[in-house]
């Protein structure tokens, strides 16, 4: 299927004009970034990994109700996906504290949360993704008080099935992110799940050895990420054990540090 003009590059993934109006193809790069972008590198397959990955999650939220940009995927990097006005919000859901949480309150690490703790940031790169209230998001506008309502349920929903689907292949579901979208679907806004859920945005650990299966491998220099990338997926039965995904290379990827002025 022939690209568009490229709308949009972000960190991980590049958005261009779909084939129809109103749509947009969105292609899953190999670019890992850490630390507000202040570390960098590039792990081959991972694109691949994830574009599978984010696919079989989006579908399976599909079935269940949630409303998605999703139409379908294209190829083994590239997603069909509805072009949608994202909101300008992350929506960061957590069930057990770690990252960023211990570090700000001195909570235990790997502590269980009572229930499902839901946070929100401020899409903005320069500023390094601040932690915000839902008074923020009612007085700037950034969503209204009913579209939020709406969000927060979705959120809930998510990791409610996400936990069920992930515990039942060995892996505990720690924390995720979500962003959503405005589109107009027969004259009526709809908000949409877009992005990606894959674990370049989750936290996911091994249920026994609590093994990292995630973007923590790189932020924390653990190794081994495209090997915990297809681990996830074979867990999930996207891919088989014996599967070659040819544009994978195991070459240890090499990160650059960007200090600041």
């Amino acid at each position: 299927m022939n690209k568009g003009k490229k709308l949009y590059e972000g960190k991980a993934k590049i958005l261009y004009e779909g084939p129809e109006k109103g749509t947009a193809i969105q292609h899953f790069k190999d670019d890992a970034t850490a630390f507000n972008n202040q570390k960098k590198s590039n792990v081959e397959g991972k694109g691949v990994l994830n574009n599978r990955i984010s696919e079989h999650i989006f579908n399976n939220l599909n079935q269940i109700g949630i409303k998605t940009h999703l139409m379908k995927r294209l190829n083994m990097r590239e997603q069909l996906v509805r072009l949608v006005e994202i909101i300008p919000l992350e929506f960061i859901v957590r069930n057990i504290a770690t990252g960023s949480l211990t570090k700000r309150l001195g909570i235990a690490d790997g502590t269980i949360l009572s229930k499902p703790l839901i946070e929100y940031s401020y899409k903005n790169d320069e500023l390094g993704d601040p932690l915000i209230a839902k008074e923020h998001i009612l007085e700037f506008k950034w969503a209204t008080e009913k579209e939020l309502e709406m969000i927060n349920n979705y959120c809930l929903r998510i990791n409610d099935f996400m936990q069920g689907m992930f515990r039942g292949v060995g892996i505990k579901l720690v924390d995720f992110k979500l962003e959503f979208g405005r589109v107009n679907i027969n004259n009526k806004i709809e908000i949409l799940l877009a992005d990606e859920i894959s674990p370049d945005t989750c936290r996911l650990w091994d249920v026994i050895s609590e093994k990292k299966l995630d973007k923590d491998r790189f932020r924390k220099d653990l190794g081994n990420i495209i090997q915990a990338y297809q681990e996830v997926a074979r867990r999930l039965g996207i891919i088989h054990e014996e599967a070659n995904i040819s544009e994978i290379k195991f070459g240890k990827p090499k990160a650059v540090i960007i200090k600041k002025k």
